[in-house]
């Protein structure tokens, strides 16, 4: 994959002068319920389960009780009887197609029992494949899953962390998914250590931009540095923490993926519960990815360090203005004002972050662990829920006013996996190009929405979404309408080909990454001209000779308008480079 460079506006902000608010709105929508109590919390799902284009909450279970799902029905929620029948206390749980059948099976972790695998048969109804499937049926004291398709094979495979501070021996697990509803465990021929890290969670991305999925590793205790595992592309890893500086010294809760900058090159954020420690982090980190391999700790320059306890993290655009916020949980009352229960920051629109007051998140200080972001309503605007220790869970509503405009996607492999998981989201709107990548396990033991939620300010029109897929299929739509959701189908659009006719004139290719050559059905010599959004001439040619090539190569990626005039005829064609 070729590495992505941005628009070189992309620093210009949309002029939106959003109220921002969220609402506790659990006990309203069918949701005021509490997980109990757990060691370090449970985990939570915002994932649509069931396929019907509604976000459903799922919460893992307490010791003598069921995981609970919460099925979406036109924006309230009605808890389900599902035939998940162990009663013992869950960590994280996961929604996720295994087989590429087109329906969410099930997958929950536990700390104090041992893990469950259940394929979804259709029509709600689910077989325990847990013994038959080749994943470890001891209990090895799980926390974190997250799925990912390491080898590109177009199935999932999963990641299982397991966090033992008692016996202090046990390691994690990478299994391959062999396409047939069971699962090899390759950690060992893959090059993932067998040291016990105390891995609490574990992400799929890709932080080099080389088209394959990495893996990092949020490891607990400060003796047990963080890692990032390069993707060799045959099917190992090689462990380039150290290299890459994300080998962070913290008691490291969570690992929050997002690219928080908009720059092409996915970022990592980190959660930290440790004292402040000589040698250690202090607070939360946010490692901002260089684009050469390495990571700079930004936390203190953009105002994320949080300083405190912290626990689950997602990045989201709340006022759809274009540019990332954060919301991070903490599982402190209140009671010790010089330390934050919970933050929600505000992007200021250079990447920079404040904790705005008065938006509804004074009353956030329930002890809380994981959180999820999704959009329960179906208004376009991001909601969280927060999963609290022996209180009812937070369902907060984003009921902001006079926000931006919004476009929703989500993604349906073919050739790639189902869920279209490692999948890149690019989307061009107003002279600000963004990118969203799509995970399945991330942030402290939780699920978001399979949904992605791109806020594209005052634009009225979206220049053009491009999907990279794990496959390598590149799919590009363009004059896109604002606040719908968009179902992409991988290699459906009708720019995915490499050609695109007109009348008398070809482009080829289109898209492109660089070069394209121009030809006609007559020989006469071409005029030339091609601008980029803001009407800027990038090239011009009043003798054109068919089939010689233009190199757009140093220009940034985006639309292009090709005015291409004969004797006879002229058109105005619309590119797109990438």
């Amino acid at each position: 994959m070729k590495k992505k460079f941005p628009l070189l506006l992309f620093l210009i902000s949309f002029s939106i002068n959003a109220q921002l608010l969220f609402e506790d709105v659990a006990t309203l929508k069918g949701v005021g319920v509490s997980y109990g109590t757990g060691n370090f919390g449970g985990g939570i799902s915002f994932c649509d389960y069931d396929n019907d284009g509604w976000d459903d909450i799922t919460i893992s279970s307490e010791t003598g009780e069921k995981v609970k799902v919460f099925r979406n029905v036109n924006g309230s929620f009605q808890l389900v009887s599902m035939p998940f029948s162990e009663t013992f206390q869950t960590k994280q749980i996961i929604w996720v197609d295994i087989d590429n059948d087109g329906d969410k099976d099930f997958h929950a972790v536990s700390d104090d029992n041992v893990n469950v695998l259940y394929r979804n048969d259709g029509n709600n109804q689910f077989t325990n494949i847990s013994a038959t499937s080749g994943l470890f049926t001891s209990n090895l004291y799980s926390f974190g899953t997250s799925w990912g398709d390491y080898n590109s094979d177009g199935y999932l495979d999963v990641f299982i962390s397991n966090l033992d501070n008692i016996t202090q021996n046990q390691r994690n697990y990478l299994y391959k998914n062999n396409g047939d509803n069971t699962f090899t465990d390759v950690t060992a021929s893959s090059g993932i250590d067998f040291d016990n890290n105390l891995t609490f969670c574990v992400a799929f991305f890709d932080y080099d931009n080389d088209g394959d999925q990495d893996i990092y590793l949020a490891n607990d205790r400060t003796t047990e540095l963080n890692k990032l595992y390069r993707n060799n592309g045959n099917e190992t890893f090689t462990d380039v923490s150290a290299i890459s500086n994300t080998d962070v010294s913290m008691s490291a809760m969570s690992t929050t993926i997002d690219d928080y900058n908009n720059d092409g090159w996915l970022d990592i954020y980190i959660t930290n519960t440790a004292s402040i420690i000589p040698g250690a982090v202090e607070g939360n980190a946010l490692l901002e990815n260089n684009g050469d391999g390495t990571f700079t700790n930004v936390a203190v320059e953009s105002g994320t360090q949080f300083s405190s306890f912290g626990w689950g993290a997602v990045f989201l655009d709340a006022d759809l203005n274009g540019d990332k916020d954060l919301y991070v949980s903490g599982p402190l009352d209140g009671s010790v004002p010089s330390l934050l229960p919970s933050a929600f920051y505000e992007n200021d629109g250079d990447n920079t972050y404040t904790i705005p007051s008065n938006i509804g998140f004074q009353n956030d200080t329930r002890e809380s662990y994981a959180n999820a972001l999704g959009d329960f309503n179906n208004d376009g605007k991001p909601d969280i829920v927060v999963l609290n220790e022996d209180e009812n869970i937070f369902l907060w509503e984003n009921k902001s006013t006079n926000t931006g405009n919004y476009l929703k996607v989500k993604l349906e492999g073919t050739q790639s996996n189902r869920d279209g998981i490692g999948s890149w989201i690019e989307v061009s709107a107003g002279g600000k190009v963004q990118y969203s990548y799509t995970l399945c396990g991330e942030g402290y033991i939780s699920q978001n929405s399979n949904t992605e939620i791109i806020g594209i300010g005052n634009a009225t029109n979206i220049d053009y979404v491009k999907v990279t897929w794990l496959s390598g299929i590149v799919d590009t739509f363009t004059n896109v309408a604002p606040n719908q959701t968009l179902t992409i189908v991988e290699n459906s659009s009708t720019l995915s080909s490499n050609n695109f006719s007109h009348t008398e004139f070809k482009v080829l290719p289109n898209p492109t990454q660089g070069e394209i050559v121009i030809s006609s059905n007559n020989s006469l010599n071409l005029k030339i001209k091609i601008v980029d959004l803001m009407g800027r001439i990038v090239y011009k040619n009043n003798s054109y000779t068919l089939n010689t090539s233009i190199d757009l190569e140093s220009h940034p990626d985006g639309i292009y308008t090709i005015t291409i005039s004969s004797d006879t005829e002229e058109e105005v064609i619309k590119i797109v480079k990438y």
